[in-house]
């Protein structure tokens, strides 16, 4: 897996990424669902299919914002059943699970994400605990997986534990890109940079991150 901050597993398929079912949408570490209203914000269709969230304050505040009458879940007491990942040749699937970036964040104590590490941010291998169930079970995976964190996920001290991520995804028969995208670069008047990762199931496909464009708007404007 090459890293030049902007990567795809192996090479690019022929055609773009497109969803073309019904979409389920299931948030994992889904806060007060900013995700959910990033494509609501988009005019995207989609159904507020499952959330995990352990934060009760959190998942209040989801219900309120968007209607929804989820309860509070902790991610490492769920199970691949509990995702209810379904009738797939009728519905895509679409799982985020940008993870706590407590141990991460230069904020913070930087303790990591390793496996076994008993960080917040080592709750990402929870998540592959869950794809290896859905794989075991023989149903399908989720279509797409979607993951936003701050910019140490790659860092000196991180980004072998992020590789090895990446690296899991592709023996699922996920092809990824990431990259670093600035707040600034799209509309929204702050300097704040976050890594983006997209995978989806197969080689076929390709997908490109939007080019920024420069900043029009002053704080004062929003």
């Amino acid at each position: 897996i090459k890293d030049n901050g902007l990567q795809c597993s192996i090479f690019d398929g022929e055609n773009p990424l497109k969803i073309t079912k019904p979409l389920r949408l299931i948030e994992l570490f889904a806060g007060i669902g900013a995700q959910a209203k990033a494509l609501e914000n988009l005019g995207v269709a989609f159904e507020h299919y499952q959330i995990c969230e352990f934060d009760k304050y959190a998942v209040a505040s989801y219900n309120a914002v968007h209607g929804t009458n989820f309860e509070t879940s902790d991610i490492t007491q769920i199970h691949a059943e509990d995702l209810g990942i379904v009738e797939t040749d009728k519905y895509e699937y679409i799982m985020t699970y940008s993870f706590p970036c407590t141990d991460l964040s230069k904020a913070g104590k930087q303790q990591g994400m390793s496996r076994k590490s008993g960080t917040r941010s080592g709750l990402l291998w929870e998540v592959e605990r869950l794809l290896i169930e859905i794989t075991k079970s023989g149903e399908r995976l989720p279509q797409i997986l979607l993951m936003e964190n701050v910019p140490d996920v790659l860092s000196e001290k991180n980004r072998k534990d992020f590789f090895s991520w990446c690296e899991f995804l592709e023996l699922l028969g996920y092809t990824s890109k990431y990259a670093l995208l600035n707040a600034k670069d799209f509309g929204v008047p702050q300097n704040r940079e976050r890594c983006f990762m997209l995978s989806w199931l197969g080689e076929n496909c390709y997908y490109d991150f939007p080019a920024g464009k420069p900043l029009t708007k002053k704080l004062k404007d929003v």
